[in-house]
């Protein structure tokens, strides 16, 4: 694609439709890429038009908003090129160059070039997976991914569900499974919910938080599904597929009490600990990172959502795990910025940081209050499989360790190949690091997603 654009926004997500459709309608020439076929990320997933979803908005929390976003896309101008697979960014004199590969999952390999004298990264977030025995078994689904199987498919993982791991995402799955039809017997959350009565603050300048909590804690409440807090699944049973877990009861550490497990029958279990932003496009870039309160990586960014790289901002969850009502905010806020930076227009306003800023604060408390205990290591046995892709065992990550003298993440995958499948790493890059003992610290990746070799060797050699 040889005319460069003003803007290229990478993510259909809710930051990347705010930030694509202010930006156009500030004047901007935009591009709105996206590896999915249809726009609405993660949170807005929905069904496709032939599973004839008479109601799809009955899965959705502000199904409002986006419809609105969607059609004031349509009518900015803005180009939505869909299905394309953005696996590098490059700096030219001038430009940036968003390298992509399109299709539905980039098998098809044609290569894509689309230049862009501005960026915007809204590429979200994946689930954080925290290992334990039994969780290679068929029927163990992420807590998103089981949301995703309902929005997209509307079919459910199984008849009798428990949700279990950390992080409010669970009750807004276990309500949304409850409603579907599907029997819920326990939210099984491994922190607790005081955590947030230490910034008060936080709590109290965001009421609309405190509302979803009691529309999700009255839907439960409705279906019979019983909270259980300081409690985890500690193993999976079954042979073909599951059949029961066994939920153990939690020190302040994670460390699961002796004598507490008790077994739950069940087909299925939805299970995650978090969100971990996607920031591997920004840090094969360079841009600077920070630690979030909840253990993860997340970008630095200034108070216009600039990254540390100029010409690069960032918006939504690449900044910190925080909900679709801030990410619709910086998504605003880094395109008005942007079109201030390029076209002159008015500056970002003091109260659209203001609302940004304080959403920001409640984000850090909910990070804060599900951040991941030291003791879940002690969920493991020597034969549980850390690295699913690969099939490496705790047992020989300790190996690796304690004989071998590893002592960090990159020493353990050349010894034991963790870390080095399909995935990448995303699955037990954290659960790696812990077993070593070491500290982590964000990848640079030249390819932030698979690519063919055959769109490689399609390249222009200049670049």
């Amino acid at each position: 694609m040889a005319d460069p654009y003003d803007l290229a926004v990478i993510g259909a997500g809710a930051a990347g439709l705010a930030g694509a459709v202010t930006a156009a309608e500030l004047g901007l020439r935009v591009a709105l890429l996206d590896a999915e076929a249809r726009t609405g990320g993660q949170f807005y997933r929905h069904p496709d038009p032939a599973l004839g979803a008479a109601r799809p908005e009955k899965l959705h929390h502000d199904w409002a908003a986006f419809t609105r976003l969607r059609r004031r896309l349509g009518d900015s101008g803005a180009d939505h090129l869909a299905g394309h697979h953005v696996w590098t960014v490059t700096r030219g004199r001038e430009l940036w160059d968003m390298h992509a590969v399109t299709g539905a999952d980039g098998a098809d390999g044609r290569p894509v070039r689309v230049r862009a004298r501005a960026v915007l990264l809204a590429t979200g977030a994946y689930e954080r997976q925290l290992p334990f025995p039994g969780w290679t078994l068929p029927g163990v689904v992420g807590a998103g991914g089981a949301q995703a199987m309902l929005k997209a498919g509307l079919v459910l993982p199984g008849r009798r569900i428990v949700v279990a791991g950390s992080g409010p995402l669970l009750l807004a799955v276990a309500s949304s499974l409850a409603a579907a039809g599907a029997r819920v017997p326990e939210v099984v959350e491994a922190s607790g919910y005081l955590g947030y009565a230490r910034r008060p603050r936080a709590l109290a300048t965001n009421p609309g938080k405190l509302k979803e909590a009691a529309v999700h804690g009255a839907a439960l409440l409705h279906h019979g599904v019983r909270v259980r807090t300081r409690s985890a699944v500690t193993e999976v049973h079954g042979t073909d597929r599951v059949q029961g877990v066994t939920v153990s009861r939690l020190d302040r550490d994670w460390r699961p009490l002796p004598g507490t497990g008790r077994r739950i029958a069940c087909d299925a279990l939805a299970v995650g600990h978090g969100l971990v932003p996607r920031i591997e496009l920004a840090t094969g870039l360079g841009c600077a990172t920070r630690r979030t309160p909840d253990g993860t990586f997340a970008l630095a960014l200034d108070e216009d959502q600039e990254t540390s790289v100029p010409g690069v901002w960032a918006a939504g969850e690449t900044g910190g795990i925080g909900g679709a009502a801030l990410a619709l905010t910086e998504g605003e806020l880094a395109a008005r910025a942007i079109a201030a930076r390029l076209r002159g227009t008015p500056a970002v306003s003091d109260a659209l940081r203001h609302r940004r800023n304080r959403m920001r604060a409640f984000a850090d408390a909910m990070g804060a209050a599900h951040a991941p205990g030291p003791g879940w290591l002690d969920w493991l046995t020597d034969d549980t499989d850390v690295c699913r892709c690969e099939e490496v065992t705790a047992g020989r990550i300790r190996a690796a360790v304690n004989d071998l003298g590893a002592r960090d993440a990159r020493s353990v995958k050349l010894m034991t190949r963790a870390g080095m499948g399909w995935c990448q790493g995303r699955m037990c890059g954290q659960a790696v690091t812990c077993l070593a003992g070491g500290t982590d610290s964000p990848e640079r990746r030249p390819l932030a997603t698979p690519v063919p070799l055959g769109v490689l060797a399609e390249l222009d050699p200049a670049d």
